[in-house]
């Protein structure tokens, strides 16, 4: 199966990012996009997202081949509803949201029969909305592809082969994994950020401009995860919640141990713990996902 259309639903950061890859990488593939908000709408087709912006989602999906919903993971059975009157029978439906077990069944459910195979690019920033894309947003990132059971060979070979097109490392993995890694890695640090920022701001006996002034670089780092899209991450956190749930409960404890071992002085367990993580930082930037300059590679005034 050769992937010569494809359909972008959702023209923020993801979606714009996609189309913007498409084009710069010069791919023999036409886009067509969407997206509910016509203001956005209007934006994308300035800065050129995808080849036409269409005003119904219908429209956008006529005949393509590949149609991807760049959509809150709370919105993708919305999103394939308002598709389903012009879907191709051939055409493969995904997606780029971070929870799948969810996205699998919201989209089995509005789509009877279709072919589904949900997919994962873990790339991102925390800022969000069609000015926000960009064409190297997935360059040596990895995508992850949660295929299901009995899936068209030639559709997931077809699949893969677009995002590893797009600079992307890709990823076969069963969608309830996912949710379980994704929880570890991306999901709970992202409610952690939210968690420390919010109580910053909260506390009485610091004032609001002083926790502003004065952030170091950890809280810094915080506020700019917890400046992420709020329905992102509102949808990811209700549609991955037993994940979520379990890995937070393993983290509670965790804390729980690193509040008696600084309550009893116990150095020694809280130096053996920063120096594994440590470890795993240095681990991240030989797998090529950070960067190993001082400061994550800010630059600086002379």
């Amino acid at each position: 199966m050769t992937i010569t259309r494809v359909a972008i639903i959702g023209l923020g950061l993801l979606g714009g990012s996609i189309g913007l890859a498409v084009k710069a990488r010069d791919l023999a593939i036409a886009t067509t996009g969407w997206d509910r908000d016509p203001s956005v709408r209007e934006r994308a087709a300035e800065r050129g997202l995808v080849g036409t912006v269409c005003e119904r989602a219908e429209d956008a999906v006529t005949n393509a081949d590949l149609v991807i919903l760049c959509v809150p993971v709370g919105a993708m059975g919305d999103a394939a509803r308002a598709i389903a009157p012009g879907l191709a029978p051939h055409a493969i439906i995904s997606d780029v949201g971070s929870s799948k077990e969810a996205v699998a069944s919201a989209l089995a459910e509005a789509l009877p029969g279709a072919c589904i195979i949900p997919a994962h690019p873990v790339a991102g920033t925390e800022q969000s909305g069609p000015d926000a894309g960009f064409a190297t947003l997935f360059a040596g990132r990895w995508c992850i592809i949660t295929p299901p059971d009995g899936v068209d060979p030639a559709a997931l070979e077809a699949l893969s082969d677009f995002w590893t097109a797009l600079g992307s490392k890709v990823e076969l993995m069963d969608a309830a994994h996912h949710d379980l890694v994704l929880a570890v890695t991306s999901h709970i640090p992202h409610l952690i950020a939210y968690t420390i920022v919010g109580t910053a701001s909260d506390l009485e006996d610091v004032t609001q401009s002083e926790v502003i002034k004065y952030s170091a670089g950890g809280f810094r780092d915080f506020t700019r995860i917890a400046a992420s899209d709020p329905v992102m991450w509102r949808d990811v956190f209700l549609t991955n919640k037993g994940a979520v749930l379990e890995m937070l409960g393993r983290f509670t404890e965790d804390l729980t141990a690193m509040q008696r071992a600084i309550r009893s002085g116990d150095g020694d367990a809280l130096f053996d713990l920063f120096t594994r993580t440590r470890a795993i930082r240095r681990q991240v930037i030989e797998q090529g996902q950070d960067d190993e300059r001082p400061d994550f590679g800010r630059q600086h005034p002379d």
